[in-house]
């Protein structure tokens, strides 16, 4: 297993990985990836029992669902030091939204408050608090880095990412304009408001392929679906990868929204 430079936390530290629904359902490859960085880190790694975060609830409004949920994820990562995310919206939404949800609970608010502050997104939490400083992994040819809107915002993860990625031995990083532009995905927002959010995309797509990167990678995997298939339907051949996967040296799995089989 390839190692990770780090300084910082030290020693091993337990920490309960939040897959999420797309990883889960769509890329295990992504969740694979996230538990080899964060053992590469020193963490032990453990993933228990989870469902939703709750965040298409919460979009749509159904705030009543959402607390449920919140709920089962609040006692099931109860136990652990920390808790770590391989997507900035899913992440966002435990460390911001959960205790506005509780606000007229004090038992809940503090459960709630004491479970956002342990959270963190993967590359976040790698740099941040393990204090990783670079990986052993390779990977050839131009790289650009999309923002997304809940990571960047919400997290203030921008730099983090970036910092890791120039270490990647052949990777050449490569800013496209407008990165930190929303993707149009939105969640259920892609779904309430299709015309607008293939509009959204549409000029995000354009704006990666300007940049004669030959892969988009990001922090959120619904991002990085929605642009993938904006890329498939205008005929591009750009790849698209999650950012753990290129950290972690993972990179055997199809690219996301290519057919799944292993590269030659």
């Amino acid at each position: 297993m390839a190692a990770a430079s780090r300084g910082g936390a030290g020693g091993e530290v337990r920490v309960g990985l939040f897959v999420t629904c797309l990883v889960d359902l769509f890329r295990p490859s992504v969740g694979f990836a996230a538990v080899k960085l964060l053992q590469d880190a020193g963490c032990i790694v453990d993933v228990p029992t989870q469902t939703c975060c709750g965040q298409p609830a919460y979009n749509s409004g159904d705030r009543a669902t959402t607390a449920t949920i919140a709920v089962q994820v609040i006692e099931a990562f109860a136990s652990y030091r920390y808790v770590v995310a391989p997507s900035g919206s899913c992440a966002g939404m435990i460390k911001r939204h959960y205790p506005e949800l509780f606000a007229d609970d004090p038992n809940m608010l503090r459960k709630a408050e004491e479970l956002a502050g342990r959270t963190h997104e993967l590359v976040s939490f790698l740099t941040d608090v393990m204090g990783v400083k670079r990986v052993d992994a390779a990977f050839d040819g131009p790289v650009t880095y999309h923002d997304g809107c809940s990571g960047l915002r919400e997290l203030g993860v921008r730099d983090q990412p970036r910092r890791l990625l120039g270490t990647v031995r052949g990777l050449d990083l490569v800013e496209s304009r407008n990165t930190d532009v929303c993707c149009g995905f939105g969640g259920t927002f892609a779904v309430k408001y299709g015309e607008l959010s293939n509009s959204i995309v549409e000029r995000k797509a354009a704006t990666v392929v300007e940049s004669g990167a030959g892969t988009l990678v990001a922090g959120d995997l619904g991002c990085l679906m929605n642009i993938a298939g904006k890329l498939s339907r205008m005929g591009s051949t750009m790849e698209v990868r999650h950012v753990a996967e290129i950290l972690a040296d993972m990179t055997e799995a199809a690219p996301i929204g290519a057919p799944h089989h292993l590269k030659d």
